[in-house]
């Protein structure tokens, strides 16, 4: 904090009034979206986050663009002085020595600590103003993520299903890779409140996979998303059949579902595959049904298609990164995995 407070004081004996302000707003901005990006939510390593990160990036690459403009605007007035270090990098080395999964009590020290960083781009006055800092939306954003950051993996998963509702929405550059064929039954103990969800997979049609790849195996994995679900069976998978692109399963899988919560914060995420002897099965595509949407007329039999990824909006990536970060939890590195999944665009070939 010295060295920002060292830097923030040269820059306002040397900046003119209006330029100073201009420069403040860019470091403020820079300032949230770093504590943000690096400190609370570090970037996920997980190599399908590749395309993500590369978005990201390109986007900061566009606001660093501003600065290195604004940085002209000022620069007749720093001739002749010192070179000023990053006033960021204190902030940088910081980063380093956190660990990446913050703590609660962690959480409410850096809240703590936006208080002193406000204060010191207030300036008493002669900085920024208070409404400009409270209501900028990258300290918004920030401590949306502070939050989700102290809440439960089943609270977190809870958000994503209720806030994710184009996750099947194909991407027009991508298309569709296939469909699958399931039928789904919802059921209500009227006693005990308890749901079960019961998942006929019929048959998967016109699986784009190419030939080269030597045997092809496709297999069609069903997965129960939701809350309080650590303790239930979670998964279900047909049997692979041997080099069919229109294979017929007809197999029926059960999930239990307890009564803490209703069936609208619970969704189907289905996954063909590709059956691999010596490593990991292989993405196909993915759909995925979400039981709200079926709720009403109690069952539903229909063909979904099948998409290479799923699609997710900014709330949707930061609960994945949130979750990335809890190692020990069988439940949070299950659901990134599930979610982050991309098909592979040339994938090795099968040994037969």
């Amino acid at each position: 904090m010295d060295l920002l407070d060292g830097s923030l004081s040269l820059y306002a004996q040397s900046c003119e009034k209006t330029v100073l302000k201009r420069l403040l707003k860019e470091l403020w901005k820079i300032v949230m979206r770093i504590l943000e990006k690096t400190v609370v939510l570090p970037p996920m390593t997980d190599k399908s986050m590749i395309l993500k990160n590369l978005t990201d990036n390109a986007k900061n690459l566009a606001a660093n663009a501003k600065i290195e403009d604004m940085s002209r605007l000022f620069k007749n007035h720093m001739a002749g002085k010192q070179d000023i270090r990053n006033p960021l990098s204190g902030v940088m080395d910081i980063s380093k020595e956190m660990e990446k999964n913050l703590s609660p009590k962690q959480c409410a020290v850096l809240d703590v600590a936006l208080d002193t960083i406000k204060q010191y781009f207030h300036a008493g006055g002669n900085g920024l103003k208070k409404t400009f800092l409270e209501k900028s939306a990258e300290l918004q954003s920030l401590r949306y993520a502070l939050s989700l950051y102290t809440q439960t993996t089943d609270t977190l998963i809870k958000t994503f299903v209720t806030s994710q509702t184009n996750e099947d929405i194909l991407s027009l550059d991508e298309g569709s890779v296939g469909e699958v064929s399931i039928q789904v039954d919802l059921f209500t103990h009227p006693g005990t409140g308890e749901h079960k969800v019961t998942v006929k997979v019929v048959a998967a049609n016109d699986l784009k996979w190419p030939t080269v790849t030597g045997m092809f195996r496709p297999f069609v994995e069903v997965n129960l998303i939701g809350p309080h679900l650590a303790d239930k069976k979670r998964k279900h998978a047909t049997k692979s059949k041997s080099n069919n692109w229109s294979p017929k399963y007809n197999e029926t899988f059960h999930f239990i579902i307890g009564n803490e919560e209703q069936l609208d914060f619970f969704e189907l995420h289905i996954c063909v595959k590709d059956y691999c002897f010596a490593r990991d099965d292989r993405l196909v595509g993915v759909a995925v049904m979400q039981l709200k949407d079926i709720v009403e007329q109690g069952s539903c039999a229909c063909w979904l298609p099948l998409g290479k990824r799923i699609q997710m909006d900014e709330t949707g990536w930061t609960i994945l990164r949130i979750l990335s970060q809890r190692t020990n939890d069988e439940v949070a590195k299950e659901f990134v995995k599930l979610k982050s999944d991309i098909r592979t665009e040339n994938p090795l070939p099968n040994p037969t």
